[in-house]
């Protein structure tokens, strides 16, 4: 028989990532992964130099590529691609092969689905900033057995936009997104003020990644230096979790099984939220500008 492989993560980090809700993993990319990556990025970055505005088309038909207000062709500002899987198998392959897998089937189980993908720039002296929420109230599934993985393309530091978390979040409740009707993103400012005084900066070299429940509270800064902070964002969750809304972030490969085997089954967790709204727009950081103000 063959000899069982080394587990990603040790014991001790096992439990740190279930009393914090976060963990930071080294070389989750390999060198050549990332070159890889970081290629088919700056072509697209290259050939957003001519559009005035977002372009291209995801599967639900809005745009895949969205660019930063003020981006011109002397000075391109691309800070989004929606489900870059679909139109690079570069990305599709480290979806789909890439140490932080692994490392999820031990903290949610054997066997996973993909969820969605997406790559969050901010080149230098960008404004665009995340307001403080948390990833799961986008997309309710059956059970909260969700994990987000955001893959470093770039060296981050303190200063260009860095993910900021709250350890210990996902143990408390699912926090509003909706205020006076409208679904902004966000939890309520008066949160953010107080999750910004608990918040952990979470830096890391090329080619590590951050994983993420999806019930921290979290948010990132501006890119106030002159280095790029680019992340390739990939959501993973138990197979027996089953949507229970639509994906805002539809692809073809959404549920895809990348570990395990498909059960057959559906598991459930005792929560409740309020359904998302499906976005209209090319982003997220779009759907915080309009609706936050």
């Amino acid at each position: 028989m063959p000899e069982p492989s080394t587990p990603v993560l040790s014991a001790e980090q096992v439990s740190q990532y279930e009393a914090d809700g976060y963990l930071y993993l080294e070389d989750a990319l390999t060198p050549q992964q990332v070159s890889d990556l970081r290629t088919v990025f700056d072509d697209w970055a290259e050939e957003s130099r001519s559009h005035a505005g977002p372009y291209g088309e995801t599967f639900d038909g809005r745009p895949r590529f969205d660019v930063e207000p003020g981006h011109t062709a002397e000075s391109p500002g691309l800070r989004r691609v929606a489900s870059p899987i679909e139109v690079s198998d570069v990305y599709l392959d480290a979806m789909r092969s890439n140490r932080a897998l692994e490392a999820v089937t031990q903290l949610i189980g054997p066997n996973l689905r993909f969820r969605e993908s997406k790559i969050n720039s901010k080149l230098p002296g960008t404004a665009t900033h995340l307001k403080y929420h948390q990833d799961f109230p986008f997309g309710p599934l059956s059970n909260d057995d969700l994990i987000t993985v955001l893959f470093h393309l770039d060296e981050v530091g303190s200063d260009n936009g860095p993910l900021e978390v709250v350890p210990g979040s996902h143990k408390g409740p699912l926090l509003e997104h909706w205020h006076d009707g409208v679904f902004t993103g966000a939890v309520c400012p008066d949160i953010e003020a107080k999750a910004r005084k608990r918040a952990v900066t979470c830096h890391g070299a090329v080619g590590s990644a951050y994983l993420m429940d999806a019930r921290v509270l979290h948010g990132s800064a501006p890119n106030l230096s002159a280095s790029p902070r680019t992340l390739f964002i990939v959501q993973y969750h138990a197979e027996d979790a089953h949507p229970l809304a639509p994906n805002h972030l539809p692809s073809r490969f959404d549920q895809e099984v990348v570990a395990g085997v498909a059960t057959g089954r559906i598991r459930t967790s005792d929560y409740e939220m309020a359904l998302p709204e499906m976005p209209t727009v090319a982003s997220f950081f779009a759907v915080q500008a309009v609706k936050s103000g």
